[in-house]
């Protein structure tokens, strides 16, 4: 069936903020639908919150709404913008329930306008648990015995009935949110109780616990005609009981047989004809491991996490073919955009193994439980190809960037065999370094299996990397021993550390006995047809795929490796970006990245794409065969600026700022000259290695101190101290990491923080506009909410940032990208931090002036100068609208981690609001991140001594506003002095009614605690603060954020509000 010609104007709807459970995959696919809606012709109008995704770039659609995701704004977009079809299945969980919500009226019908890809009706029998179980029952596909309940009396009836354990999963949520495994009563209140409070619809599926299960995955297409392909199959190496999300994936499938096999797919495409679905497509399975039975967990009518790491793992474009088929196509009219020969309609075929391993956040939150259950809790993941299970597990670990590069630890070596047996059924982000560690005790494969009931298959493939360390430590290093540890993806410094050589050694042995990596391609039909695209991955001891290109100038563009919280989607934004700019100036591009959920890893964005670990090794093997001309670093965060060092060893041009000078930025006492050569003061500081020394410098300064590790990303390990005892405690944290660097001690100062991003051609700078953060200076610039433009800083200290911001990346020969962040005292301006690469500010700021920021740095890199591309140098004139960038949190499913907001970052995403007013713009970021209020007018207060002037203004607002004010003791008592009424509650370990009462009655709007600082930190407020999020209660640790949600409240007139298209903020 050819395309429907009635398709002229298409609304697309994103994912919005990353969370947990919703990362970067869902922008991946929704660029690549909006560019394949494109190629046809077709209008696309972007409905998205996020301002951080290339996906919100006037490039990939033509009217961009960086806007809250809610039905108001959504039906004021299809007023304004009348678009005849919505597309709903590309914005992950979020995109989908928004589209529900609509469809469930009778707007969508007086607007002609309807829903393409998925009907409603499909939607509803995938995602309503009941219609689901119905539909699975009638085609006679078995599911796990289950009651959907809306009370908890209901699901402790139904328990008793099945029996413990169960499994307890909300309708219309996402990433397992508020589910949960409960193994008894208490368990199953407190589980049931979130549950119920976080669906949409207020249900909860209770089912039998099928945990020790297999878990496989099949990502299956089907089209209106009714042809269906299966385009891969996955199996997660843990057993059901982990959520997909958070397991190691392997593809295709490794432990099945045919026969198996064969079952799963012929009830894959049963359900998929069933549910009549059109498009792509997620069926997940649980595997009795001893028989055939087996049960459907459930399925997904929509592009989901799996499918773009199926889409990576077979080079079949998953979403660009599902937005084809909406328009109506069927998948025999749809060219393989890889062979070119081939149709939609071919299976892919693997002959490599793909890993997929997650990463999780348990680094920024060191109290926080790392146990995995269904409840997703990993930020991004890495994926790596091999031709063996092996090497592809060695290739994904070291890509994760976490100081792992092989399975050898010393971790439990001090353990009891009895202390190690308890410690072998925890599962957590450990297990395999457990399995391994088994294996070296002599643990029989089947004693393994039965604790942990992970397939013997796996334990054996773990097994023979452990027998290689022992082989590695006891044998002679010949060259056959050598080439079977390259084998398996041994890194040389493992190779080395383990046999005793120096790398430099190990190295040169491989060199001498031509023992190097070769490249085969990816090519989606196991090498029966010739594939055109440049698509590699590395082996050891196989012919080599890669030909090496002559002609054009070339050049390696470092991405930013896995989404971890501090380095996220920003970077790929503008990796990507920067690709597109060299390819513009005719030079061939060459991207090694290993993040499968992002844009630069997709198919055509570069004309080489290596899906490698980023590290000096595997990086080196892709300069030997391209040879490139340069490299650039300042786009891919603190994973590609860490490699300029490797890089220079290599003799790689780095392109761009030189790497003497990247160094002076983050050396302290070479930066101090370059200070105090431009005359710029800064914070006062010193440099120490021993906790000693560090409080002999506190001291001097005076407290409070800021303690921080040189060279970090994210603000990893930055705490500020008051005390002695806290210079100890944190001193101690930041060296369980093994330091080669210094640790700096800083006067911490109470003022504005300022950030700028420029771009400077070593004459010249630009700075597209002034970022103010709402919160003061000690709240790490990534979990602040930042204001453009900057309204609160005086006209002579915007003139001093845009000098000092000269004068620096002059200093620094910076050519390319700069971002300084500063904190401004009346009109005193101080620098706190330089970093010359690109920030996590970029996209925002671009999107926001229309100023294509990367694009020109990358073209400055290549020597053009600014003044000739038609730029005034300088502080660009101010726009005419406010836009406020919300951080977004997801502290709700990470139990045990500390919320309350200091120097280290913890959001995972943000969103954007934007108006002519700065009050809207506030209102629509509160918005857009989730805070929906007022709800029951109660709020929570109490601060630390310090505050308590200060909330005094506040408190008077949230009165004004009609909210009743509970308070403990000291705060109650300096409130009621200054005539606000307030309820008295007690603390914690007072008798009832206390502050944990009030939380979990669910009758609380908002609670607002200032931690104290310090190592003394009660326990009162940590445990205040972890029960508030988990009951679904707005927390704020800091009174600036308490003031702009006053005043976000005090302005709320939610039937006006306006509409800002990104694509039309063109230059002025």
């Amino acid at each position: 069936m050819p395309r429907d010609l009635s398709i002229k104007k298409v609304l697309v709807i994103g994912s919005g903020p990353i969370v947990i459970g919703q990362a970067a995959e869902f922008d991946y696919a929704g660029t690549q639908a909006c560019r394949s809606l494109k190629e046809e012709g077709i209008e696309v109008v972007l409905l998205n919150s996020n301002p951080a995704t290339i996906m919100t770039d006037k490039d990939i659609a033509d009217e961009v709404y960086i806007e809250p995701l809610t039905v108001p704004v959504l039906e004021k977009i299809i007023e304004k913008e009348k678009p005849d079809s919505i597309l709903p299945t590309l914005g992950g969980q979020a995109g989908l329930n928004l589209a529900m919500e609509i469809a469930e009226t009778d707007f969508l019908e007086t607007h002609n306008c309807r829903l393409i890809g998925t009907t409603s009706e499909t939607i509803k029998k995938a995602e309503d648990r009941l219609e689901f179980k119905e539909t699975m029952e009638k085609i006679g596909e078995p599911c796990a015995p289950s009651l959907v309940v809306e009370n908890v009396e209901d699901g402790i009836e139904f328990t008793n009935k099945i029996g413990y354990p169960v499994v307890l999963r909300p309708a219309y949520t996402l990433g397992g949110s508020g589910g949960g495994i409960a193994h008894n009563q208490v368990e199953l209140v407190e589980i049931l109780e979130n549950g119920l409070r976080l669906s949409r619809v207020g249900q909860v599926l209770v089912e039998r616990c099928i945990a020790g299960w297999k878990e496989i995955e099949y990502e299956v297409m089907r089209d209106s005609a009714g042809n269906c392909i299966t385009v891969c199959n996955m199996e997660n190496i843990d057993p059901v009981g982990v959520h997909t999300g958070d397991s190691i994936v392997v593809a295709p499938s490794q432990t099945l047989g045919d026969k198996e096999h064969q079952m799963l797919r012929t009830s894959a495409l049963n359900i998929i004809n069933e549910l009549n679905i059109t498009g792509g497509c997620n069926v997940q399975y649980a595997l009795h491991p001893e028989s055939f039975e087996y049960c459907v967990i459930e399925v997904n009518p929509r592009v989901s996490r799996s499918s773009a790491l199926a889409s990576k793992a077979t080079g079949y474009p998953i979403a660009k073919v599902a937005a084809k088929i909406a328009l109506g196509y069927t998948l025999d009219e749809i060219p393989n955009a890889i062979t070119k020969k081939t149709f939609a309609s071919f299976e892919p075929m693997l002959d490599y193994c793909v890993v997929k391993i997650p990463r999780l956040p348990f680094d920024k939150f060191i109290s926080a439980s790392r146990k995995l259950t269904t409840q997703m809790k990993a930020t991004g993941e890495v994926m790596a190809i091999c031709n063996n299970f092996e090497g592809g597990l060695m290739k994904a670990l070291r890509s994760l960037e976490q100081h792992v590069d092989s399975l050898v630890t010393d971790e439990y070596s001090k353990l009891t065999a009895d202390e190690f047996e308890e410690q072998m059924s925890i599962v957590d982000d450990r297990r395999i370094f457990r399995i391994a560690e088994a294996i070296r005790r002599g643990y029989s494969y089947e004693k393994i299996h039965q604790i942990t009931m992970i397939d013997p298959w796996f334990i054996d493939k773990i097994a023979i990397l452990v027998e290689m360390e022992t082989r590695l430590k006891t044998e002679e290093l010949t060259t056959d021993l050598l080439k079977e540890a390259k084998r398996i993806e041994f890194p040389d410094k493992v190779i080395a550390s383990l046999s005793g050589k120096t790398e430099e050694q190990v190295k040169k042995m491989r060199y001498d006995n031509g023992i190097t990596a070769a490249f085969k391609m990816v090519d989606t039909c196991a090498a029966e047809f010739a594939a055109t695209t440049p698509y590699y991955y590395s082996v050891f001891g196989s012919e080599n795929e890669a030909k090496k290109t002559d002609g054009r100038k070339k050049v390696l563009v470092l991405g930013s490796g896995p989404i971890r919280i501090g380095q996220g989607i920003e970077f790929d934004f503008c990796s990507v970006h920067c690709t597109w700019a060299f390819a513009k100036e005719g030079y061939e591009t060459v991207i090694i990245n290993n993040n499968p959920e992002t844009v630069s890893t997709d198919f055509d964005i570069a004309d080489k794409l290596y899906f490698e670990p980023l590290t000096p090794e595997d990086v080196e093997n892709v300069v030997n065969i391209e040879k490139p001309d340069g490299a650039v670093v300042q786009f891919g965060g603190q994973t590609a600026i860490k490699l300029t060092e490797a890089l220079t060893k290599m003799g790689v041009k780095i392109l761009g700022t030189s790497a003497e000078n990247v160094d002076a930025a983050e050396d302290r006492e070479l930066f101090d000259e370059i200070l105090e050569k431009c005359e710029i003061p800064r914070p006062k500081g010193q440099t120490v290695f021993t906790a000693e020394e560090a409080k002999k410098a506190a001291n001097e300064l005076g407290y409070p101190v800021l303690v921080r590790p040189s060279y970090v990303l994210g603000g990893q390990g930055m705490r500020i101290a008051v005390s002695d005892e806290d210079v100890e405690e944190y001193i101690g944290v930041i060296n369980q990491i093994a330091q080669e660097h210094p640790i700096l001690v800083d006067k911490y100062l109470m003022g504005k923080e300022i950030e700028v991003d420029a771009v400077c051609d070593g004459e010249d700078i630009l700075i597209p506009g002034i970022m103010e953060h709402i919160e003061r200076a000690g709240i790490h610039s990534g979990d602040s909410i930042s204001v453009y433009p900057a309204k609160t800083i005086s006209e002579k200290a915007k003139e001093t940032i845009a000098e000092y911001t000269r004068r620096l990346a002059r200093a620094l020969h910076v050519i390319g990208m700069i971002n300084i962040q500063f904190i401004v005292l009346g009109d005193d301006v101080y620098v706190i931090e330089v970093n010359p690469r690109s920030s996590r500010t970029v996209p925002y700021i671009s999107k926001l002036t229309g100023i294509p920021i990367v694009p020109l740095a990358t073209k400055v890199i290549l020597g053009y100068k600014l003044k000739d591309m038609g730029y005034e140098p300088g502080l660009q004139p101010e726009a005419k609208h406010y836009a406020i960038k919300m951080p977004v949190f997801s502290f709700e499913k990470i139990r045990g981690a500390d919320i309350s907001l200091g120097p280290e970052m913890k959001s995972t995403g943000e969103c954007l609001g934007i108006a002519e007013t700065f009050n809207e713009a506030l209102y629509k970021a509160f918005i857009g991140a989730g805070i929906r209020l007022p709800k029951h007018k109660n709020m929570i207060i109490t601060v630390k001594d310090e505050d308590k002037q200060d909330i005094i203004p506040i408190a008077r607002r949230f009165e004004a506003l009609g909210y009743r004010i509970y308070a403990t003791l000291g705060t109650a008592k300096v409130l009621k002095e200054n005539g606000i009424k307030v309820i008295r509650t007690n603390k914690l370990e007072q008798p009832a009614p206390n502050l944990m009462d009030l939380i979990l009655g669910h009758k609380i709007d908002v609670v607002i605690d200032t931690p104290p600082q310090g190592v003394e930190h009660q326990k009162d407020g940590f445990v205040i603060r972890r029960n508030a999020i988990e009951t679904g209660v707005n927390v704020l640790t800091s009174l600036d954020t308490a003031e702009a949600l006053a005043t976000s409240l005090e302005n709320t007139d939610l039937n006006n509000l306006s509409l800002i298209d990104i694509a039309t903020i063109a230059r002025r």
